[in-house]
């Protein structure tokens, strides 16, 4: 998970929240403790912290409760909101169709910036864009070779020579090319650079001067942490940095840092890279980053996720009334099982979960994982007819599959028994119950109607 450790601490202060008979000054007073902790051990500025923590407690025991809301709800909803606003307002890249865009991303040696351009190029690709890249590192050995294997399953074009000297003319023929092909997202990919070497400041100066970028992203390495904030500044010194892109964000205690001291610039964070698959890039959203920390989930993010991992496979109205009424095959399960593995591994799904990303132990999260991939193999050593009528599966018949998968008969059996817990769960979620979110699910309520007062405007 991102900023795992993170997540666990605040959900955990959160959870004694909750479990507290009252919620009076002393309780207050001990969850900003907690928060204070959890904040400090992600790297966060001392600083900032110190004046987070202070407006939590501030509004915590001085605004009054909103209609309907108790106590435990209304502060955890001031977390929510301090929080998502210390991360800094939300700023989406938005490309209008038809009319080409060009971003020319820049960042220190080794800050993955090439990788993240190739996740910038397949985010938009799956968007519906025309994406193409101009690979302007001519300092770097196998740079164009690097871009071109990263997209080559992707279909997106890169322009590039690996003999040219000149990366001023290079990136200029490059976006002009594509232009002239009606490109709509044309990404430079400049030169790594140390923020003291002038010499390679000055050619990306250069750089942004021949090709007049809409926007210039600086790629930002999260193990930096509380540095980032330094080298944020130098790089924005030298040209218009628009936004930031923040990775590696999944490996590294110091992720709050970086993200917290980034936000302190005023340079808005637009992406953040969450792992090392191509798919592993998220749009940053304060709001909903905070939510998925604080246990809350992120519904919207999961139904997105869902769309582009289905949309090639999409069932027809028939088969859905099928499923809904518990019409549910084995086929139907593989299916849904293939999805989602498309969709990434199991914990990243499960903290857009409400209530249980930050609550289900990484170690049952990667057991889940392994059982997933053992029951694809199981339905595999199935027939046609097994996998349309389960009831065929007798004993004789477990036996042949356990053999066939590889597996043991009550490995089978258990496979069984999840599909008919399935079918159950799919007929009772048909009839308009739906499943509880924890222990802030009015919050979760609130969050999906769009009711919640913006993070940006602080009460009281």
């Amino acid at each position: 998970m991102v900023l795992d450790k993170l997540g666990r601490a605040l959900h955990g202060a959160l959870q004694k929240l909750t479990r507290a008979t009252h919620v009076d000054e002393r309780a207050i007073k001990e969850l900003v403790r907690e928060v204070q902790r959890a904040l400090l051990q992600a790297d966060v500025n001392v600083e900032l912290v110190l004046g987070l923590t202070k407006r939590i407690e501030k509004r915590a025991l001085g605004e009054k409760l909103p209609p309907g809301m108790g106590r435990k709800e209304h502060v955890i909803k001031i977390v929510y909101e301090e929080l998502s606003a210390f991360l800094g307002k939300p700023a989406e890249l938005r490309l209008q169709p038809g009319k080409s865009t060009v971003l020319l991303m820049v960042g220190l040696q080794g800050s993955g910036k090439t990788t993240s351009v190739a996740k910038l190029a397949a985010h938009f690709k799956k968007r519906g864009f025309k994406v193409g890249i101009v690979c302007a590192d001519t300092f770097r050995p196998g740079a164009y070779e690097q871009i071109k294997q990263l997209v080559e399953q992707s279909g997106i074009k890169v322009f590039g020579d690996p003999r040219a000297k000149d990366p001023i003319k290079l990136a200029k023929e490059g976006v002009e090319k594509l232009k002239r092909e009606n490109t709509e997202l044309i990404l430079v990919d400049s030169a790594g650079r140390h923020r003291k070497e002038e010499a390679l400041m000055e050619e990306m100066r250069q750089i942004a001067d021949a090709v007049k970028p809409d926007e210039v992203i600086l790629v930002l390495d999260a193990t930096l942490g509380q540095q980032a904030r330094e080298q944020a500044a130098a790089f924005k010194k030298a040209t218009d940095v628009g936004s930031i892109l923040v990775t590696k964000l999944d490996g590294t205690a110091k992720g709050g840092g970086a993200l917290s001291a980034v936000a302190a610039t005023g340079a808005p964070i637009k992406f953040v890279g969450t792992g090392e698959h191509i798919d592993d890039l998220e749009t940053f959203v304060p709001e909903r980053f905070v939510a998925r920390l604080l246990g809350m989930g992120d519904i919207e993010t999961l139904l997105r996720k869902i769309r582009e991992a289905t949309e090639t496979e999409k069932l027809k109205p028939t088969d859905v009334k099928a499923i809904m009424a518990g019409k549910l095959t084995l086929r139907d399960v593989y299916d849904q099982l293939e999805a989602m593995s498309k969709m990434g591994p199991l914990s990243k799904l499960m903290q857009l979960i409400p209530g249980v990303g930050v609550s289900v132990p990484e170690e049952q999260m990667r057991v889940g994982e392994k059982k997933l991939k053992r029951f694809k193999v199981i339905m595999q050593s199935m027939t046609k007819e097994e996998l349309e009528n389960p009831k065929l599966l007798n004993s004789s018949r477990i036996r042949r599959i356990a053999r066939g998968s590889g597996t043991t008969e009550a490995e089978v059996k258990e496979l069984l028994k999840q599909y008919e817990f399935m079918k159950r769960f799919i007929k009772t979620f048909a009839k308009g119950r739906t499943p509880r979110f924890g222990p802030w699910g009015k919050l979760v309520k609130e969050m999906s109607k769009g009711t919640m007062p913006s993070p940006g405007k602080r009460e009281g």
